[in-house]
């Protein structure tokens, strides 16, 4: 491929990213046009490095996959956090604190060590190892709740987003 055409390239799979980037920078600078510039310009080299670190793999975007997962998470998380302060708030509230093994089916690497910290970030529930290759131990503050059903369901949105899951 001549360097005029892989320039082209680069610049048609980076300028999304570019674009993303540098909503980021608006949002986080505020918006005013004095950053603008250097916003565009750290856009741009985010987006170089992003493309090396990251290059594309010809794989769809799974942004409904991505929302999912991302307006999921705040719900569960806040409904989880309420829970756990109902509890330490109320004493006399059950507590059956221990190990759950819950089956996974992310593969060993990344992914699924993204997904274990994905998973950390729910109150009452922490990952804290595999017993096998295929059986994550989850440690609850309340193993009479469907632990397993929920971590199942978490993997299953997390698992549906390309790359995030593979590694």
């Amino acid at each position: 491929m001549s360097r005029r055409l892989r320039l082209i390239d680069s610049v048609r799979r980076g300028a999304p990213r570019a674009l993303g980037f540098f909503a980021l920078w608006l949002v986080l600078q505020g918006g005013g046009l004095a950053g603008a510039a250097v916003g565009a310009l750290t856009a741009a080299a985010a987006a170089w490095l992003s493309l090396r670190l990251l290059p594309p793999d010809g794989r769809r975007v799974a942004v409904g996959a991505r929302v999912r997962l991302a307006l999921r998470f705040p719900g569960q998380s806040v409904l989880a956090g309420l829970d756990v302060a109902r509890r330490a708030l109320a004493p006399s509230l059950p507590l059956q604190p221990g190990l759950v093994a819950c089956r996974s089916r992310l593969l060993s690497g990344t992914g699924r060590d993204a997904f274990h910290a994905y998973l950390s970030l729910q109150p009452g529930t922490l990952p804290v190892g595999m017993r096998d290759e295929a059986t994550l131990l989850v440690h609850a503050l309340d193993t009479s709740y469907p632990v397993a059903a929920a971590v199942s369901a978490a993997e299953r949105d997390f698992a549906a987003i390309p790359r995030l899951a593979d590694g």
